[in-house]
């Protein structure tokens, strides 16, 4: 095969492949195959940690896997969110300060079947525990 040859086949295939991921993007399949989850609204958090259970809120805006909101709780205050959704996992973090200490504090939980979020909570580090939420 020739290079003239060669190159028209490999424009082809990368036309062929930019031309795919337009098509997974605009019905809003992840490169992975998976459709993101429906995970926006208004969440009632129940947080277990080594030092008792909170009950923060999540307002959670979806536009395809990507997450944005306001997290709101006695413990950690006001923060905005960022976070992504791949299928059913969810993934959601927020800068807080406790204590007078910055921390990063990540939620990392699935959607189940009854509608239900549940997972862990990473307090930066400085321990964690498990979450589960149900929208209002």
């Amino acid at each position: 095969m020739n290079q003239r040859a060669m190159r028209w086949m490999t424009m082809r295939l990368a036309v062929g492949i930019a031309a795919t991921l337009a098509v997974m993007m605009g019905t809003g399949l992840t490169v992975t195959g998976q459709t993101p989850a429906d995970v926006a609204g208004d969440w009632a958090l129940t947080v277990e940690t080594d030092q008792g259970t909170t009950t923060p809120s999540v307002m959670l805006e979806q536009n395809g896997s990507e997450l944005t909101g306001h997290y709101s709780s006695e413990t950690l205050g006001e923060a905005e969110v960022k976070g992504s959704v791949s299928g059913n996992d969810v993934v959601f973090s927020l800068s807080a300060s406790a204590g007078g200490v910055d921390i990063e504090v990540t939620y990392t939980g699935t959607l189940q079947d009854d509608g239900t979020l549940s997972g862990q909570i990473d307090l930066g580090g400085l321990g964690g525990g498990t979450f589960t939420g149900r929208r209002r």
